[in-house]
């Protein structure tokens, strides 16, 4: 059974069919839908008695195991809400960790995912042994000790502290990880984007990969990475990373920081966007704000707008007035648009590039056919003693194959043009 309630005048409201695509995506089979009208949530069940013995009504007529409520609940309107009921009732940050649980792949995602559930878990600890619910006063009347209750929450702080040990080791080993990458001097661009935008598939498309794909929130978990060659001989590091969501709980945020740590470390990232969606301007919103929440807002975007297969639109890109690309459109399924995408990627990167101007001797042929192989040459002139002049780009892992190249010396490097002739290039 499903539950969702709108509230009059609030800004944001959860979605109704987001709720829906949640418990399928978790193995659920969505038996009914209820809905209603409130002017605030009530403070015993959320939804009101009224909605809760209507919703217990149809739990019977139904048969439901579960009811999922589209709101935050706290433990006790949980517990008011079995009762009314007379099922197990669950939240939507209670869903999603489910969810979570079920997709995470890598131990790490393993880790992530229980201590944000056994946090979760810990606030909703309520029932004790009937036999030892408290101690006693008195001579001959002291209770043996803890509670069930006692020893349970004592159990889930000791099995924190041990998770919470244990992902700092993992994050230590991500950044000395992170730390070797730096030392190849790789750009990396990540992916992020509402869940079940198409981040995935566009990875796929773009590192001819296989990672797994389902039209299902949160199909992707764990981050995977892969090295790309771009136009120009560029290569970039892309990151594919999870999904986000409508108020993503602030509890998964804190869990996943390690993981989410690839995003705020990316050079550039890919803001992917369903551009079929009716929500997509909300959708956009939301990922931003997560964004701001890893401190990742400041890092240089680039929205993809994906899924035109399905909107009729044609792939484009559009520019800032620096000349920047900003937007850019296409189809990750139908390949429409992804060389617009990967030759904005090799632009962007071009930036970071080095331009050489550079005259080769004729004995030097063996390094030409390397710069050629390696970088990306711009123009190259014959001159009349056979020697080469070129204006080659670049990047850091470029110039340091140059610099190690056994024919290449400092002579070769020619100064660059006078200032007063790249103003004239600039304006003309």
């Amino acid at each position: 059974m499903l539950v969702h309630i709108r509230l009059v005048g609030a800004d944001q409201q959860e979605d109704v069919d987001e709720l829906r695509l949640l418990a399928q995506s978790a193995g659920a089979d969505v038996l009914e839908v209820v809905t209603g009208r409130r002017d605030r949530p009530d403070a015993a069940t959320y939804i009101g008695s009224g909605k809760a013995q209507e919703v217990g009504v149809i739990v019977q007529r139904e048969n439901a195991e579960l009811v999922l409520v589209n709101h935050t609940l706290s433990p006790s309107q949980e517990r008011n809400l079995e009762k009314i009921i007379g099922c197990r009732v669950l939240d939507r940050i209670g869903l999603i960790l489910d969810i979570f649980a079920q997709r995470a792949r890598s131990a790490e995602g393993k880790l992530q995912v229980e201590l944000a559930q056994l946090e979760h878990l810990s606030t909703r600890l309520v029932r004790g042994w009937t036999h030892l619910e408290r101690q006693k006063g008195g001579i001959g009347l002291r209770g043996p000790g803890e509670t069930q209750l006692e020893v349970d929450r004592r159990l889930i702080r000791d099995r924190i502290k041990k998770l919470n040990e244990r992902l700092k080791k993992v994050s230590v080993q991500r950044r000395a990880r992170r730390r070797a990458r730096l030392k190849i001097p790789v750009p990396t661009a990540s992916l992020v984007g509402y869940t079940n935008a198409g981040k995935s598939t566009l990875f796929n498309a773009l590192t001819q990969s296989s990672v797994y794909v389902a039209d299902q929130l949160f199909a992707t978990l764990d981050p995977t990475m892969r090295r790309i060659d771009l136009p120009g001989n560029t290569q970039v590091i892309l990151a594919d990373t999870v999904g986000f969501i409508r108020h993503l709980p602030h509890k998964l945020v804190e869990a996943f920081k390690s993981t989410l740590e690839e995003v705020a470390e990316a050079n550039l990232l890919l803001h992917v966007v369903d551009a079929g969606h009716a929500d997509r301007r909300e959708h956009m919103e939301q990922v931003n704000q997560v964004l701001e929440e890893i401190s990742a807002a400041e890092i240089p975007q680039i929205v993809v707008f994906n899924k035109i297969d399905l909107t009729g639109e044609p792939p484009r890109l559009e520019r800032d007035t620096a000349g920047q690309v900003v937007r850019l459109w296409l189809s990750a399924r139908t390949g429409e648009g992804m060389e617009l995408l990967r030759e904005a990627l090799a632009e962007q990167y071009r930036k970071r590039a080095h331009t050489l101007h550079l005259q080769l001797p004729p004995s030097a042929g063996r390094l030409r056919a390397g710069l050629y192989e390696h970088g990306d040459v711009r123009s190259e002139t014959v001159l009349d003693d056979g020697s080469w002049r070129l204006d080659v780009v670049l990047d850091e892992k470029q110039l340091a194959w140059l610099q190690r190249h056994a024919d290449f010396c400092d002579e070769y490097l020619l100064p660059a043009p006078a200032p007063r002739l790249a103003r004239a290039r600039s304006r003309a």
